[in-house]
């Protein structure tokens, strides 16, 4: 039984748990993330890591720019391998078997920090081998995702990821404010350690979910495919076969899977301009460093020195704050990116994200360097406060756009031939932006102060440039018609929300005259005012007409 029905179609129970669990992925991921900024501040970790003036005197002991860098960033360059090599893990193993073997890796890295004594290295290189399992994650999941997902809900589903992200974030804030005050290693080792558990509930959930049908048909295993696609929109067993739905999406399915058996598939093939695939494999790879460029880990990696700085009595609280903003505001970001698509969210966030980065430097750089030493002045309290709420503006922003709608991107923009490959190579960009941010950014921020937000800023606005003369839109898309759409060489980008599949008025007739209607499911009128139009898309056995496919497979 389908749980409920979007634009007139059904959706299983199965569609909403798979990307819940396969989410939990980005909770690693966001959780990782999150912790590391107050670690850096907790005395004993000071104490055992940091480079002191008089030993056993915590006082006295602070990291260096570049110990603290690599500290942090080391997990970037783990997760810039870890994405790399995600791809052939996942496309030998299959996306759910790829993602258990992941969680399995980060949780060696996970032992290996916490068996870290005196030892600042040996702490770093633990962060690097569970970022190998975070890295790979990243590349799989979203994948995962938008191959198993219902086109009608694939945007939400996808942006799951990126929520679930932002609410390890949170967690992280907020069990460090509840182990700092624990006495001795603790502080930080409980923090650590939990991230076990979050690695056990995505292996463990896997194990239940479902197989990509996009994987399956790609090794002719057909009937599971038809089996997970089945699930996921709520048809029994007994209806699989003949169920018309269910009929149509695997005989798409199958014949792209067919089509791109015939064409080998290696690294270099994401660089072919063959179907615009190095286009393609470009703005992914650009969009993701993108992301990085925001600055939105300039707050995450090291907002609590940052507000430190600025003289701000709790820190930590301040990292709650923005912590919340951005996990509340990613609900919304759920709504605005199926509503309004992804190429106008994407723009109108880069304006605004551009905007409030600008007033947050613009207060910094007013106030300049405080003296933790010295009482703050009147008037620094009030900037202080306006950095806060310019950050917190910033972050609505992100959460709303940038961060979510990448990863949506990442998952529906390739083609299933060169999916995972292009995935792994998008991936991999963010996390080598986002290493050198991690590596350089105490660096460069000693020497231009909150200036750096002037930068970010710059970076915003360039991104939203690139939004409107790059990227197509592919809301309400099934995946193999987003390849369509990127292969009509009459479409452009800033014209692609008028564009639809051969055979439909537009591209949310699919979702309105789907074969459910057929069947006397919610539709049916809407189905047969459109037959009168000849804009049906079905031949009376409930068949999806393919033409397109059959004709693109000729022209290649």
């Amino acid at each position: 039984m389908p749980l409920f029905y979007v634009k007139e179609v059904p959706i299983g129970a199965v569609a909403i748990m798979l990307a819940l669990v396969a989410s939990m992925g980005g909770f690693i991921f966001g959780y990782d993330t999150g912790q590391i900024s107050d670690i850096l501040l907790m005395d004993d970790f000071k104490s055992r890591f940091a480079q002191c003036g008089t030993p056993g005197d915590v006082g006295t002991c602070e990291f260096s720019m570049v110990r603290a860098g690599l500290i942090v960033s080391l997990l970037s360059i783990g997760t810039l391998v870890g994405a790399l090599a995600g791809a052939p893990i996942a496309d030998a193993l299959g996306r759910r078997w790829a993602m258990i073997v992941e969680c399995g890796v980060f949780i060696v890295g996970v032992i290996i920090q916490l068996l870290s004594f005196f030892s600042w290295q040996q702490f770093a290189v633990g962060r690097l081998v569970s970022g190998l399992g975070v890295g790979a994650l990243s590349a799989a999941v979203p994948m995962y995702q938008a191959e198993t997902a219902p086109p009608q809900i694939r945007g939400t589903l996808t942006a799951t990821y990126q929520l679930f992200i932002t609410f390890g974030i949170l967690v992280a804030y907020c069990i460090s404010i509840g182990t700092r005050s624990v006495s001795g290693s603790g502080s930080w080792r409980i923090v650590v350690a939990i991230g076990i558990i979050w690695a056990l509930v995505l292996a463990v959930g896997m194990l239940f979910m479902p197989e990509s049908p996009r994987w399956l048909a790609a090794r002719n295993r057909i009937e599971e495919a038809r089996r997970s696609v089945a699930l996921s929109r709520g048809v029994s067993a007994s209806e699989r076969q003949t169920n018309a739905f269910v009929v149509r999406e695997v005989e798409q399915i199958r014949m792209m899977a067919e089509r791109e058996r015939k064409l080998q598939a290696g690294w270099l093939t994401c660089f072919e301009s063959k179907g615009k695939t190095r286009y393609r494999t470009f703005l992914g790879m650009a969009l993701q460093a993108l992301q990085q460029l925001t600055g939105a880990n300039y707050f995450f990696y090291y907002g609590a020195t940052v507000f430190q700085s600025v003289g701000l009595a709790d820190s930590f609280i301040t990292q709650i704050i923005l912590g919340a903003v951005n996990f509340v505001c990613t609900f919304g970001g759920l709504w605005v990116l199926e509503r309004y698509g992804r190429r106008i969210p994407l723009m109108v966030g880069g304006i605004w994200q551009s905007a409030w980065l600008f007033v947050f430097a613009a207060a910094g750089t007013v106030m300049g360097p405080v003296d933790p030493n010295e009482p703050v002045s009147e008037k620094n309290q009030s900037l202080g406060k306006l950095m806060i709420v310019a950050a917190c503006m910033f972050i609505l922003g992100y959460a709303m756009t940038w961060a979510p709608g990448i990863w949506i991107l990442i998952g529906e923009t390739f083609p299933t031939r060169t999916r995972a490959k292009q995935g792994a190579l998008s991936t991999s960009s963010n996390w080598l932006f986002n290493f050198l941010l991690a590596f350089f950014t105490p660096f460069i921020a000693g020497d231009i102060n909150f200036r750096y937000g002037f930068v970010f800023a710059a970076c915003n606005l360039f991104g939203a440039l690139v939004v409107y003369f790059f990227l197509y839109e592919s809301s309400d898309l099934t995946l193999e018609s987003v390849d369509d759409m990127y292969t009509d060489r009459h479409c452009k980008p800033w014209t692609s929300r008028s564009w639809a599949p051969e055979g439909y008025a537009s591209r949310e007739d699919d979702a309105r005259t789907g074969p459910y209607a057929a069947q006397g499911g919610p539709g049916a009128e809407k189905q047969s005012g459109n037959e009168a139009h000849g804009a049906s898309a079905f031949d009376p056995s409930g068949h999806k007409r393919t033409e397109s496919l059959e004709h693109r497979e000729h022209a290649v």
